[in-house]
């Protein structure tokens, strides 16, 4: 039978991902974040372990973009609320409005469609960027 062991990698990874708090990062940004002390392809595997054991959710967003992944805490609940990627800078921003309980039960009720939020993300482009574009377009 083959044991799992909490590694030092795994760990740091971990804390890592905590540090992030609700904030969501790529393997590639846990990848600069380490340097050299845990390789490119244990970071991957980890993260994926970390996934599968439900320390960190995975979003698929878009295939350009890949994964990018969540630390899990008690606090967070991610079924009840939907996803904001920005096309400019790909920030990934929780939805945390009182609206959306009313939004998705009006797509249960009136058209028989239930929402999975942890699968949902509406595109656009964040406020910073939004205010960067502006000021790009008055020069």
């Amino acid at each position: 039978m083959k044991r799992s062991y909490d590694t030092r990698q795994l760990k740091a990874l971990l804390s890592y991902a905590a540090s992030m708090g609700e904030e969501h990062f790529t393997a590639g940004q846990a990848v600069d974040h380490f340097g050299n002390a845990i390789g490119r392809s244990t970071v991957y595997r980890l993260l994926e372990k970390l996934f599968r054991s439900g320390q960190l959710r995975k979003y698929l967003i878009d295939s350009a973009a890949g994964a990018c992944y969540q630390y899990v805490a008690d606090n967070q609940d991610c079924e009840n609320h939907l996803h904001l990627k920005c096309e400019s800078c790909d920030n990934l921003i929780h939805l945390k409005c009182g609206e959306i309980k009313e939004f998705t039960r009006h797509f249960e009720k009136e058209h028989a469609f239930k929402i999975d939020a942890m699968k949902t993300t509406l595109y656009g482009e964040c406020e910073r960027c939004q205010i960067k574009i502006n000021m790009e377009g008055t020069q």
